[in-house]
């Protein structure tokens, strides 16, 4: 009986699969941090307990998480990558592409409503969060972090701008001449078996050539899964 064997494409495909399942595993989801936990985003004057730097630690923040801020009208948030800007707790002369200011304050509110911000990380790095009502009063008595962000997984598209997008994968069709494999042909092709050979050790002939080609098809095709399984 003719043997066949696959085990070179079996094997390629089963390690392709195993490795795309480990990374699938490893690779962490996108977060959202709610900064302060129950106690929300607030100063020391009004919510003493709070401290945000114990809060940060411990935490690994990566590009394309967000940071919500559970806080009120009365308390503003302000994002900025410039260490002078944070230390002094006064954004007034911070540049526009490298501070922003994401809620809406008024601290002459009378009566204050509950807000919440949702601050996406968009670069990596260390990157400095205070509150700048008050005159930086707010920032001075607690209301203020420090984070770094990691590259993690990157951007997800949608919090890409246009010129940030990476350049489209390479066309499917590159690289075919080289990936198409050679045409099998049986060494005996040019030396036909005479008329007077025995009819049965021809059909053998043919049959082994016929089973060698399904041999090297089969092991082609698993590669090309295993090749799927990576992409």
């Amino acid at each position: 009986m003719e043997q066949r064997s696959y085990s070179v494409g079996l094997l390629f495909f089963i390690l392709s699969c195993s490795i795309l399942l480990s990374f699938s595993g490893s690779v962490e989801a996108y977060k959202n941090y709610t900064v302060g936990d129950a106690l929300g985003w607030y100063d020391k004057l009004e919510k003493p307990s709070v401290n945000y730097q114990k809060w940060v630690a411990g935490k690994n923040f990566s590009l394309g998480d967000f940071l919500i801020f559970n806080t009120d009208n009365n308390h503003s948030v302000v994002q900025t990558y410039n260490l002078t800007t944070y230390k002094l707790c006064d954004y007034d002369n911070a540049q526009e592409n490298d501070t922003t200011q994401w809620s809406v304050s008024d601290p002459s509110a009378s009566s204050p409503h509950p807000d919440s911000v949702a601050v996406p990380l968009l670069k990596e790095g260390m990157t400095y969060f205070f509150s700048g009502d008050y005159d930086g009063e707010q920032c001075k008595n607690g209301q203020r972090f420090k984070i770094n962000v990691t590259h993690g997984q990157g951007l997800p598209e949608s919090l890409k701008s246009p010129s940030e997008e990476s350049p489209g994968p390479i066309s499917p069709n590159a690289g075919d001449d080289e990936s198409t494999p050679d045409t099998v042909v049986p060494s005996n092709f040019d030396h036909p078996l005479d008329q007077s050979d025995d009819k049965q050790a021809s059909g053998s002939v043919s049959l082994s050539t016929y089973w060698q080609l399904m041999d090297r098809t089969i092991n082609g095709i698993l590669v090309l899964l295993g090749l799927v399984c990576l992409l």
